[in-house]
């Protein structure tokens, strides 16, 4: 995992080139960097960001990258997640993993207030949310 930041213009970046995806690395390094956050909002930018790491690995390939950026109002933050499957896309409640799984994206929706979605392109897919900070 290699972290690149820009605290000043909030733009945090995160290769995920790691076999197993660093999870808890994440969370450690999310906390330290936006330690100005509320906790109840660093806890759900925690949870959607582990979501969407979580579901590029279960359902894409390589190569992976998270980006969490603040705008520059102040407003939000958005967190997007790239994946080398551009024809994979998300279905919330649903996944072939099984059926105790597929929560994951109606949490992301909830907590974003269903401001989420996804951009593909020819050989990559994004899928973003955005938490309002206020």
């Amino acid at each position: 995992m290699t972290l690149s930041e820009d605290v000043l213009a909030a733009r945090i970046s995160v290769d995920l080139s790691m076999q197993v995806p660093p999870l808890a690395q994440i969370r450690q390094w999310l906390a330290t960097v936006l330690a100005d956050l509320a906790e109840d909002l660093l806890q759900d930018l925690m949870l959607v960001c582990t979501e969407l790491v979580a579901n590029a690995y279960d359902h894409a390939c390589a190569p992976r990258r998270l980006r969490v950026l603040r705008s520059s109002d102040h407003q939000a933050l958005r967190i997007e997640v790239d994946d080398g499957s551009p024809d994979s896309l998300p279905v919330t409640g649903k996944s072939r993993l099984g059926a105790f799984r597929g929560r994951g994206l109606i949490m992301v929706d909830t907590l974003s207030r269903r401001r989420w979605g996804t951009y593909s392109g020819t050989e990559c897919k994004t899928v973003w949310a955005e938490l309002p900070l206020s």
